[in-house]
Protein backbone atom coordinates (compact mmCIF):
# COMPACT_ATOMS: atom_id res chain seq x y z
CA UNK A 1 0.00 0.00 0.00
CA UNK A 2 2.59 2.23 0.76
CA UNK A 3 4.64 1.68 -2.60
CA UNK A 4 1.38 2.50 -4.16
CA UNK A 5 1.23 5.90 -2.55
CA UNK A 6 4.73 6.79 -3.21
CA UNK A 7 4.65 5.85 -7.09
CA UNK A 8 1.00 8.14 -7.22
CA UNK A 9 2.93 11.23 -5.26
CA UNK A 10 5.77 10.92 -7.57
CA UNK A 11 2.99 10.97 -10.19
CA UNK A 12 1.75 13.47 -8.87
CA UNK A 13 4.82 16.07 -8.39
CA UNK A 14 5.83 14.81 -11.88
CA UNK A 15 2.89 16.09 -13.28
CA UNK A 16 2.34 19.15 -11.31
CA UNK A 17 6.26 20.19 -12.77
CA UNK A 18 4.90 20.28 -16.22
CA UNK A 19 2.24 22.12 -15.55
CA UNK A 20 4.04 24.43 -13.73
CA UNK A 21 6.32 24.55 -16.99
CA UNK A 22 3.63 24.66 -19.63
CA UNK A 23 2.11 27.76 -17.90
CA UNK A 24 5.69 29.48 -17.63
CA UNK A 25 5.10 29.45 -13.30
CA UNK A 26 9.22 28.05 -13.87
CA UNK A 27 10.00 31.05 -15.82
CA UNK A 28 11.83 33.52 -12.78
CA UNK A 29 13.74 29.82 -11.35
CA UNK A 30 14.63 29.27 -15.53
CA UNK A 31 15.98 32.99 -15.50
CA UNK A 32 17.80 32.83 -11.83
CA UNK A 33 19.81 29.99 -14.03
CA UNK A 34 20.53 31.95 -16.52
CA UNK A 35 21.92 34.69 -14.78
CA UNK A 36 24.09 32.70 -12.96
CA UNK A 37 24.92 30.69 -15.86
CA UNK A 38 25.78 34.17 -18.00
CA UNK A 39 28.44 35.81 -15.15
CA UNK A 40 26.42 38.93 -15.36
CA UNK A 41 28.37 41.19 -12.38
CA UNK A 42 24.87 42.71 -11.21
CA UNK A 43 22.71 41.05 -8.60
CA UNK A 44 19.29 39.48 -10.07
CA UNK A 45 16.09 41.06 -10.38
CA UNK A 46 14.11 40.61 -7.74
CA UNK A 47 10.93 38.22 -7.88
CA UNK A 48 8.94 40.85 -8.30
CA UNK A 49 10.63 42.81 -10.69
CA UNK A 50 11.13 40.32 -12.99
CA UNK A 51 6.97 39.48 -13.25
CA UNK A 52 6.61 43.33 -13.71
CA UNK A 53 9.22 43.29 -16.48
CA UNK A 54 8.26 39.99 -18.08
CA UNK A 55 4.75 41.64 -17.97
CA UNK A 56 5.23 44.84 -19.56
CA UNK A 57 7.56 43.51 -22.23
CA UNK A 58 4.37 41.26 -22.99
CA UNK A 59 2.26 44.32 -23.00
CA UNK A 60 4.74 46.34 -25.56
CA UNK A 61 5.02 43.44 -27.82
CA UNK A 62 2.13 41.22 -27.73
CA UNK A 63 2.29 37.78 -29.74
CA UNK A 64 -0.01 35.03 -30.58
CA UNK A 65 -0.96 33.59 -27.08
CA UNK A 66 -3.73 31.69 -25.42
CA UNK A 67 -5.46 34.27 -23.94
Amino acid sequence: MSAGLAVLSSGFRGFARYLSGVLGADAYAKYLEHHRASGHSGPPLTEREFWRDRTDRQDANPQGRCC
